[in-house]
């Protein structure tokens, strides 16, 4: 057995090949770069059509490598928040908000919940520009009206592939408008959003699976019979993917974007733990929860620096932070992209303080990376509240992967708590396929995880959970 796990993200859409122990495959990854419009008011969108057409790039490019054959499950990560507006026919009204939009404000006159506390605690969310409760409403002005109903890009891209696409619960979560107990649409979110019955998917029940259609069927028939799990959001499956599925381990993951984020097993139904007023909460499955905080810079902060800084590279850079470091003159507010929720500070909020005439490009880069790494340790001090120790911590993702050096300054950021490293890059597709097959708890044994101080294994692509 085989298993297709597909990553769709903000910067790029991948697909990869796994065991059957969610260990990736040699030489079977799939990427493709997807372009995120952004703009100085705020703007974070991607063309939905466009990203359709990467991922199915990526699923033409395994099927020539020959690297299909025997899949018999397929599991997504997916990003959070994103949503699309459709019309009557179906076709998209516009581009996908994604969770970097920090346009969307509610409309005038416009209300919150009657009462803020107790909607956060049930939804796990805030009435907050990042959440359809103003998403939606923003929207469907600007469109004129026109919107037959809403999905997330998940639901948009797996809709043209599959036979029915319903909305999972973690996707629902994401979106604010989920009762997180009750595991369904909460009454007062969607009064909030303004939206009808048929206007949000179908939620996808406990074990749900799709198929593809069958002009995909046909063009891939290799996965002509695979079962197509419902997707999990993407923090909840980097979690998972970092080994951290419990409240002993935090994890700590920087792609585009970064977050702080615990995991603990709550399932539908039962009496959820209280949720500090800092933090939001979003579910894994219809067992597990995950609360956190998150980032709008985290990869993105390098990116833009690479793009507009002459920095040195590869090792040569690694060893001027390393030098910079040792001397940190700049004080760095990261917050480009603005607030994640709660906060409300728009785009264009970062800060560089302590310039001089001998500041150099390094300096700049290493004051907004120790910045990010400041702000991950003050809200898992806030995470870390509810329990009696500290928590191990878990750092993954791809910009992780890429830097020993911003490994180090998250672990001096960090310190006195334990602080490892897991080796994995594509944590999101790891994890995605352990929650599909049900391995959650396994996922604490995962290989690939070391402290942060250890060189780095030469091969890391075999590296599974133990049989």
């Amino acid at each position: 057995m085989k298993i297709l796990a597909l990553d769709l993200g903000t910067s790029s859409v991948r697909g990869v090949v796994l065991d059957v122990d969610a260990g990736p495959r040699g030489g079977a990854l799939a990427r493709r770069k997807v372009r995120l419009a952004t703009g100085e008011d705020g703007t974070g969108t991607l063309d939905g059509a466009g990203y359709l057409a990467c991922l199915v790039d990526c699923l033409d490019e395994l099927a020539a490598g020959g690297h299909l054959g025997d899949i018999e499950l397929v599991a997504t990560s997916a990003q959070w928040h994103s949503v699309l507006p459709l019309g009557g026919d179906g076709e998209p009204l516009g581009p996908v908000l994604t969770w970097l939009d920090t346009r969307p404000e509610p409309l005038t006159g416009a209300h919150g919940p009657d009462d803020a506390a107790a909607f956060h605690q049930r939804t796990g969310t805030w009435w907050h520009r990042c959440y359809w409760t103003v998403r939606l409403p923003w929207l469907r002005e600007r469109t004129g009206g026109r919107v037959a109903r809403f999905v997330g890009l998940a639901e948009y891209v797996l809709g043209a592939l599959l036979d029915d696409a319903p909305m999972s619960v973690s996707m629902a979560s994401g979106a604010g408008l989920l009762d997180l107990r009750r595991a369904d649409w909460d009454v007062e979110a969607c009064d909030l959003a303004g939206v009808r019955a048929g206007e949000l998917p179908a939620l996808a029940p406990p074990g749900w699976c799709g198929r593809l259609r069958p002009g995909y069927a046909r063009r891939w028939p290799q996965l002509a019979g695979a079962r197509w799990a419902d997707p999990v959001g993407d923090g909840a499956a980097s979690n998972v993917g970092s080994g951290c599925v419990d409240p002993s381990r935090a994890a700590v993951t920087v792609g585009t974007s970064a977050a702080v984020r615990l995991l603990e097993t709550a399932p539908a139904g039962a009496e959820l733990p209280p949720l500090a007023e800092q933090l939001w909460r979003y579910r894994v499955d219809h067992q597990h929860v995950v609360t956190g905080a998150a980032y709008s810079s985290g990869g993105n902060l390098y990116a833009w620096a690479n793009r507009e800084l002459r920095l040195p590279a590869g090792a040569e850079l690694e060893a001027a932070l390393a030098q910079a470091a040792g001397d940190l003159r700049i004080l760095a507010n990261p917050r480009f992209g603005g607030d994640r929720p709660p906060g409300l500070a728009p785009a264009g909020c970062g800060e560089l303080r302590g310039l001089s005439f001998g500041t150099t490009a390094v300096d700049l880069l290493a004051g907004l990376m120790t910045g990010l790494c400041r702000l991950v340790a003050d809200d898992l001090a806030v995470l870390e509240s509810g329990l009696d120790r500290p928590t191990e911590v878990v750092l993954g993702g791809g910009a992780m992967a890429a830097s020993a050096w911003w490994r180090r300054a998250f672990a001096a950021a960090l310190a006195p708590r334990t602080v490892r490293h897991q080796r994995n890059p594509e944590v999101g597709a790891t994890g995605a396929a352990l929650v599909a097959l049900g391995r959650i708890a396994e996922a604490a044994h995962l290989g690939g995880i070391s402290r942060t101080d250890e060189p780095d294994a030469p091969e890391t692509a075999g590296d599974a959970v133990p049989r």
